[in-house]
């Protein structure tokens, strides 16, 4: 076995999970249909090799390549090994090849002959920073509700979902506000300290007017109420570079899938309305199986964590 994919590692979870719940639960849980489940029990025998999937393609292809357009494809590569791939396709076109350009695209994919283009030398990849343990840091951020989910008597208004995510174990903190404000930033950073089972060493924010003056012509050292609240409990705050939002990218991220798995098939009638959907949203997400935890959940990777001190592989 030379690799162990995401996937793989997927079905072995799931099939754990089902042995001991059931494969009803199973399903349910990890979003999947019975007959899925059902499949890959059959074909498990306790080997990862039993949990790769196999190969769909067909052993040949009745329109493949012939031999003699592959070494006009070649030899056409070697005179020319940086042309793009309209231009190529039109140099072939020229010399008689009939093929389609996706077609051709898939050949050069296959034979590795894309041309290369150069790094764009303006733009150095920030190195992505490893967290080791919970609380190292937290990031924060502010959604806007969309307005097409506040209805009824609610229409018009304005709500806002404050997220904290910790960048170990992804374990999210949700609160739902009717404003956003440097006081409602404070009043959620208070809830979550006392939210989160571990000690926040370090909170990462944008350069907003709810979390920082950074920006607004205020003299050194004049903090926002949130700011002071974050120094009264000795933790670090590190603001993003500006127009950056990928710097805060683990909570950005979680915002998009409260999008597609939550505002878009929910309405709100009412503040409180909003605000108990969106505690069992968060409870739903912290307990949903993730590709980076090794498909464990978020309250599950952290319980495992704080129970051994080490990271479960």
């Amino acid at each position: 076995m030379n690799k162990i994919t995401q996937d793989m590692q997927y079905r072995q979870s799931l099939l754990k999970y089902a042995d001991r719940y059931g494969v009803t639960k199973a399903a349910i849980k990890y979003k999947t249909n019975r007959q899925y489940v059902y499949r890959w029990q059959k074909r498990y025998d306790g080997t990862w090799e039993s949990l790769k999937d196999k190969s769909h393609r067909p052993h040949h292809h009745p329109n493949e390549h012939t031999p003699e357009e592959l070494k006009l494809i070649a030899d056409m590569r070697r005179r020319n090994p940086e042309a793009g791939l309209v231009v190529f396709w039109v140099k072939l076109w020229q010399r008689g090849y009939t093929r389609s350009i996706t077609g051709l695209y898939r050949v050069l994919r296959r034979q590795g002959q894309m041309a290369v283009k150069p790094p764009n030398p303006k733009y150095i990849p920030k190195p992505y920073e490893q967290m080791y343990y919970p609380g190292q840091r937290v990031q924060i951020d502010v959604k806007f509700v969309p307005a097409v989910c506040i209805v009824g008597d609610a229409a018009g208004k304005k709500f806002y979902q404050y997220t904290a995510i910790d960048e170990f174990s992804r374990f999210r903190y949700l609160e739902a506000f009717e404003e956003h404000s440097t006081y409602s930033s404070m009043i959620f950073l208070e809830h979550m300290l006392k939210a989160f089972p571990f000690k926040v060493e370090c909170v990462q924010t944008d350069n907003g007017f709810e979390f920082t003056k950074r920006f607004g012509g205020s003299k050194p050292g004049d903090l926002t109420l949130f700011e002071a609240c974050l120094d009264m409990h000795g933790i670090r705050h590190k603001l993003i570079r500006p127009f950056t939002p990928r710097h805060n990218g683990k909570v950005e991220r979680s915002h998009r899938k409260d999008n597609e798995y939550f505002y878009a098939t929910h309405k709100f009638y009412s503040f409180d309305d909003f605000k108990k959907q969106l505690a069992v949203h968060s409870r739903e997400y912290n307990n949903f199986p993730m590709r980076p935890l090794k498909w464990r959940s978020p309250k599950q990777y952290l319980k495992d964590f704080l129970k051994t001190g080490e990271i479960i592989f």
